[in-house]
This record gives C-alpha cells, sequence and structure tokens, in this order.
C-alpha cells in the first residue's frame, strides 16, 4: 500500500486520509456559529460539568501556559484562565478559522483578550517549538484527527518536561443496555436537532457516527503510554458518556 492508498474513517464511512482533514473542516464550518447552542441542547448543559471537571482535575496554576488544540470557540481556554491567575496564558489552535472567530469574539468581551491567541493549525503538524508549554488539551477533538497516534506525538513534543496532557473525549458505556438506550438517542434525537438549529443534519450525523468510531477508555489510555506519556489515568465522566484522560511528560 502507497501512502496515497492509506484509508481512515469519517464517522461510518471509509475515505482517503488525505481527505478526511477537509471533510471534517468543512463539519466545523457549517456549524461554527451555532457550536456552542447545540453543545448545550445536545448535552443538556452537561459538557460545562465535564470541562469544568476536567479543571478540577488539572487543577491549573499561575504563570501556567496552555496549548488548547481543536480549541474551537475557546470555551476550556477561558475555563483554564479564570483558574490559573496571574501571569498565565492560552494559545487556541482549530484547523477552522470560522470557529477561532467565534472564539475571538467572546474574548473581546471579556478581560481575557490579552492573554489568549488564536491560531489556525494542524494537530498532527503543530506550528511550535519544542517543550514550549506546561499544558496540552483538546476536548472533543481528538477523534477528529485523521492520526491520533501523531496528534499524541506532537502534544508530547511541545509540552515541557513535567508537562501535562488532558484529553476530554467521548466514550464508551461500560453497561451494554446504557450504551444501546444511549445510542438510541445520539442516532436518532442529535442529527436532526442539528438540522432544526442549523440546517445541518449531515454534520451531527458525522458527529455522532465518530464517536462511536472512537477508541474506548483503555485502549485509548494504552495509545497515550505508547505516546510516552507516564502516569496515564483515565476517569469515567456521566456513567462513560464521556471520560477524562490525564498524562505526563516525564
Amino acid at each position: 500500500m502507497t501512502e496515497t492508498d492509506k484509508t481512515t474513517h469519517f464517522g461510518f464511512q471509509t475515505v482517503d486520509e488525505d481527505q478526511k482533514a477537509g471533510l471534517v473542516h468543512g463539519v466545523f464550518s457549517s456549524v461554527a456559529s451555532k457550536y456552542d447552542v447545540m453543545n448545550d441542547l445536545m448535552s443538556m448543559g452537561i459538557h460545562r460539568v465535564w470541562k469544568d471537571a476536567m479543571m478540577d482535575w488539572l487543577a491549573p496554576r499561575p504563570g501556567q501556559r496552555l496549548l488548547d488544540v481543536a480549541g474551537g470557540t475557546g470555551d476550556v481556554a477561558f475555563r483554564f484562565l479564570d483558574r490559573a491567575g496571574d501571569g498565565a496564558s492560552a494559545t487556541v489552535l482549530d484547523m477552522t478559522e470560522m470557529m477561532l472567530l467565534e472564539g475571538q469574539k467572546r474574548a473581546e468581551a471579556t478581560d481575557k483578550a490579552h492573554a489568549l491567541d488564536w491560531v489556525v493549525g494542524d494537530a498532527m503538524a503543530l506550528p511550535f517549538e519544542d517543550n514550549s508549554f506546561d499544558v496540552y488539551t483538546i476536548s472533543f477533538g481528538i477523534r477528529n484527527v485523521t492520526r491520533i497516534e501523531d496528534a499524541l506525538a506532537e502534544a508530547y513534543r511541545v509540552l515541557r518536561p513535567g508537562g501535562r496532557l488532558m484529553v476530554l473525549e467521548f466514550s464508551q458505556i461500560p453497561n451494554d443496555l446504557m450504551q444501546k438506550v444511549y445510542d438510541l438517542y445520539s442516532f436518532n434525537v442529535i442529527p436532526t436537532m442539528g438540522k432544526v438549529v442549523t440546517g445541518d443534519r449531515d454534520s451531527y450525523q458525522y458527529l455522532v457516527e465518530s464517536i462511536r468510531r472512537f477508541p474506548d477508555q483503555d485502549r485509548f489510555a494504552e495509545m497515550i503510554r505508547t505516546a510516552g506519556f507516564g502516569l496515564a489515568k483515565y476517569r469515567n465522566l456521566s456513567m462513560g458518556i464521556a471520560a477524562l484522560h490525564s498524562g505526563w511528560k516525564l
């Protein structure tokens, strides 16, 4: 198989690897203006509790430098700066400029604009020097990356020794009956809701399919260890609908 013959998944579709980034970009460009509203509706606001739990475990400190990958509208970066206090800064990187523009609008209405940078970029080829950041976060974004292993390798590269990786992602409920109930909701309600709110059913069909294709908690924890991170652990949120993964560059 040549490099150009490699395939990956886009939801339940099989596509060439070099097509996926463009397809994902199309999804998030389409929903950018309604992205935060849909997050609230899809999760009934629970995504905010999950992000707060992420900050609780992360325990940001003054002076730390955050890289939030697939950071979109800045939800996690704002929370980090609120918790970290004096001297902290955050760089939000996303492949979709329209998502970043929505985040910049939010920042302009706060006192945090001076502590935020907004960068269009690729999680698999970060435009930063080695050992640049104290913390790397990615929330509900790593499942959209074409090669997860490459993104984790880049996370390891740009973190300083002693730096921390934290991933918040949808996961698998370790109860077959509960998982079936959740799947019924995901596949029947969310795409319809996306059509009503954003006018785009297909993007939300992809999003729910991508959740089902993502590795379960134990498999993903092993991927983090394979990338070189130590002390890799995870915590289930809402019975495993989502999970927090943590690792350290030792």
